[in-house]
């Protein structure tokens, strides 16, 4: 039987290079992206298209209600998304987010009994997200075969991580070598309606950044 996994789709340049990863690995995917209140839809848009042109078996789009609770300047229509570098853990942090969504993951994982869940965090080139470091992924793993039929009847669920020790030049030249249309992803916080980029929210620098260091030509679009 061809071995499955479920891969979280954002519609940004680590998830795709994780998909691309996971397909020549010759897993059998199913994409998971969350709506989960952010100011727009043109990552979840983005992650529709990769889905197809990646022709996973299933790609589903769970809502959520983070902006119900705030917090964050990607769900909270009151506080402005910075366009300047922060010290700490900045306000576009999304409380709990990677959480919520690998707790999703892994009860699809035990629906479709499949043991494999992929994410494209990092822990080098990243904003100072605590649920992107490997102490998270790790502890993550642990729950995930306390808190499942499957991890207790002996069966364990793996958490993938491949790219949490890649700068995003190093996942840039990843992808690269795997094929991967950047073209195809959106990455920015404060994208306008026809999916452009910003160019100045952290994640649009990082980018920025990892294009250049990776010696790659940026092929978003930018406002």
């Amino acid at each position: 039987m061809q071995k499955k996994a479920i891969i979280l789709l954002s519609g940004g340049l680590d998830s795709i290079t994780v998909l691309a990863q996971a397909k020549k690995e010759g897993y059998q995917c199913y994409a998971l992206s969350f709506d989960y209140g952010q100011k727009h839809n043109a990552e979840i848009n983005a992650a529709i298209e990769i889905a197809k042109y990646y022709q996973v078996v299933t790609h589903k789009v769970i809502n959520l209600g983070l902006g119900a609770i705030g917090g964050s300047a990607l769900t909270d229509d009151h506080i402005a998304i910075p366009d300047s570098p922060q010290r700490g853990i900045p306000i576009t942090y999304v409380p709990a987010r990677n959480t919520v969504f690998l707790s999703f993951a892994l009860g699809w994982a035990e629906v479709l009994d499949l043991h494999d869940i992929f994410i494209g965090v990092n822990a080098v080139d990243y904003s100072g997200y605590p649920d992107c470091r490997p102490e998270f992924i790790e502890a993550f793993q642990v729950l995930a075969n306390l808190a499942t039929k499957a991890g207790v009847e002996g069966t364990e669920i793996k958490i993938h991580a491949p790219l949490i020790k890649l700068s995003k030049a190093e996942i840039i030249n990843k992808g690269m070598r795997l094929g991967v249309d950047y073209k195809q992803t959106v990455s920015c916080y404060a994208a306008d309606k026809e999916g452009r980029a910003c160019g100045v929210c952290d994640a649009c620098r990082l980018r920025i950044t990892g294009f250049k260091e990776a010696l790659v030509e940026d092929p978003t679009c930018y406002q």
